[in-house]
């Protein structure tokens, strides 16, 4: 099922994603202060994106896409988020 492209953007950038300053299409994650790796990218006109592009960004920030959902949702937090790239070791709790 599509998502409004207004509400992955809210969630990416609540949880702790923020767009590049050269190219706003590029969010990349930032956690105690700094830079990650883990990055995805949203187009800014369309209203939607499908399911395909969907289950790209969940892969790009290391989601299963049911989880994906939920992180646009809000049932997934961002303290819940970190924990789980800290859980996989795709993220240190300590300063990146």
């Amino acid at each position: 099922m599509p998502l409004k492209s207004r509400d992955v953007e809210r969630a990416l950038t609540t949880k702790g994603f923020k767009p590049t300053e050269r190219d706003h299409h590029f969010y990349f994650l930032w956690h105690n202060g700094k830079k990650t790796s883990i990055h995805t990218k949203i187009s800014h006109g369309d209203r939607e994106i499908h399911d395909n592009n969907c289950a790209c960004m969940s892969r790009q920030i290391h989601l299963s896409r049911s989880d994906f959902d939920r992180f646009v949702d809000c049932a997934l937090t961002e303290a819940q988020y970190i924990e789980k790239l800290v859980n996989e070791n795709r993220l240190t709790n300590k300063n990146v």
